[in-house]
C-alpha cells in the first residue's frame, strides 16, 4: 500500500496553468512635448491674448518685464503692456485727474494704487496676529476726564 501512495504521489501531473483574465489592453499615450518658451514665442502669445481681448473688449493689462538694481535689491522697474479698453476703465475709475495726464501717467497712478493696497494689506494682516506686535501698541492710549456725578469723558 505505501508504494503505491508513492507511486500516486509521484506520478502526480503539473497543474494545468491557470489563464489571467485579460485585462484590456492601455493603448500607449504619447504625451506632447511642450513647447520651449522662448521671449519671442512669450511676447507672441501676449500679443495675441491681448489683441483677443480688445476685439472682446475688455481690459487687458499685462507685465513684460522686471528690471532689478543688482546692487540695491529695493529697486527696481516694471515694464507694462496694456489696451484701449483698459485705458478706458483707468479714465472711468478716476486715474485721469489732469488734461495733460498721458495713458502712462493713468497707467503708472493705477499700478501704485495696487503695489500700495498690497503693501497695506500685508501690514494690516501682520498686525492682526498678536504675536507680531509686541508691546507697543500703536494707539495712543485713550484721555479720561472726570466730568463729575459719576460721568467720565474718554476721546
Amino acid at each position: 500500500m505505501f508504494k503505491k501512495l508513492k507511486e500516486l504521489f509521484a506520478k502526480e501531473t503539473p497543474p494545468a496553468p491557470v489563464e489571467a483574465p485579460a485585462s484590456p489592453a492601455k493603448p500607449k499615450v504619447k504625451r506632447a512635448k511642450k513647447p520651449k518658451v522662448s521671449r519671442d514665442n512669450d511676447a507672441e502669445l501676449r500679443k495675441l491674448a491681448k489683441e483677443a481681448a480688445t476685439a472682446k473688449g475688455e481690459p487687458w493689462v499685462s507685465i513684460i518685464r522686471v528690471d532689478i538694481d543688482p546692487d540695491n535689491i529695493n529697486s527696481g522697474a516694471f515694464e507694462l503692456d496694456w489696451n484701449v479698453p483698459f485705458l478706458k476703465k483707468l479714465i472711468r475709475a478716476g486715474y485721469h485727474q489732469n488734461e495733460n495726464d498721458t495713458d502712462e501717467i493713468m497707467v503708472d497712478r493705477w499700478f501704485q494704487t495696487v503695489c500700495r493696497n498690497i503693501a497695506l494689506e500685508m501690514y494690516e494682516q501682520r498686525m492682526a496676529d498678536p504675536t507680531n506686535r509686541g508691546t507697543d501698541d500703536v494707539r495712543p492710549p485713550p484721555n479720561r476726564k472726570v466730568l463729575g456725578d459719576g460721568r467720565t469723558e474718554i476721546s
